[in-house]
């Protein structure tokens, strides 16, 4: 018998998630998400992706910034299970045990590594090589349920934390549908969580800081796990700060210092402590975003006009 299902969701890495139920055999009887934000520079409030995709399927949307108040409305429905792909909030009990199956959650990372609010980003920032996408029993302590299902995914060299996530989304859509099959034919089976933890916290701003003093290999990583939030910044020495949107490591350029910046061949590059940077677009303070290239002209321009 298909389940009935509340799902609790709120960015456009879970979109994809509730699409695929919407299209199974299942019923998602309700959707719970953030309430509604206000976004851009005229602070327009907006609702969240996943509370637009509800409403095009025609789902009922309960939006909250905490789920707990919905306890009441949650167990009228009388869900079977509960899932959820980052809401961007806690489950605890007595909702925890509300479904008859209780909650499970796809979460975008091979735990026990990467338990948090940050997975991709934090394993491109720590240059892992692989990741993928987990589904699991909810339970109390955070990211920490036995396992259903996994899929795997390489680490492309040039990946970017918001390309990998929306690959991972897609990935672990099916993922999570093939796990709430399993659930309703009785032949799911969870595993429980082994291996070294780690955590994935929420980034800050201060996390996409570049530090020139630091390997070149270090810091692609942390450009390309901050890409596109919180975005990766370094300061400049008269305290402007510029973005780095997309970068390479020029392995065949001879070094430069730490920091120095020169223009060789049309490309743009920073020294770092081991290779050359080549800085490919940067979004200068209080400008568009530009090839490298040019922004760096612009600059030695005013600088030699002064």
């Amino acid at each position: 018998m298909p389940l009935r299902i509340v799902f609790a969701g709120t960015p456009s890495a879970a979109v994809p998630s509730l699409r695929a139920l919407a299209a199974s055999d299942h019923e998602v009887v309700a959707v719970v998400t953030r309430e509604d934000a206000p976004l851009g520079r005229k602070r327009v409030l907006t609702p969240t992706p996943v509370a637009v995709a509800a409403e095009e399927a025609g789902i009922p949307v309960l939006k909250a910034n905490r789920i707990a108040p919905l306890e009441g409305r949650i167990e009228a429905l009388r869900p079977d299970l509960g899932v959820i792909v980052a809401y961007g909030g806690l489950i605890r009990e007595p909702l925890l045990s509300t479904p008859r199956l209780g909650w499970i959650n796809l979460h975008f990372s091979l735990l026990p590594r990467w338990r948090g609010a940050a997975p991709v980003q934090r394993a491109l920032i720590a240059g892992d090589r692989e990741t993928g996408a987990a589904v699991f029993q909810l339970v109390a302590e955070l990211d920490a349920g036995p396992v259903f299902g996994v899929v795997t995914q390489p680490i492309g060299r040039n990946e970017t934390a918001g390309h990998l996530l929306e690959v991972l989304a897609e990935n672990g859509a099916g993922l999570l549908v093939g796990v709430v099959d399993a659930l309703d034919a009785g032949s799911a089976r969870a595993i429980e969580q082994e291996g070294e933890v780690t955590l994935a916290p929420k980034l800050e701003l201060e996390d996409g800081r570049l530090d020139w003093a630091r390997p070149a290999a270090e810091l692609d990583a942390r450009i390309r796990g901050t890409t596109p939030e919180p975005g990766a910044f370094a300061l400049l020495p008269d305290g402007d700060r510029l973005k780095v949107l997309d970068a390479a490591i020029a392995h065949a350029d001879a070094g430069l210092a730490a920091g120095e910046f020169d223009l060789r061949s049309g490309r743009l590059l920073v020294g770092t402590g081991t290779d050359p940077l080549h800085l490919v677009t940067v979004h200068p303070a209080g400008k568009r975003a530009m090839p490298a290239a040019d922004w760096w002209r612009g600059r030695q321009r005013s600088i030699e006009a002064r």
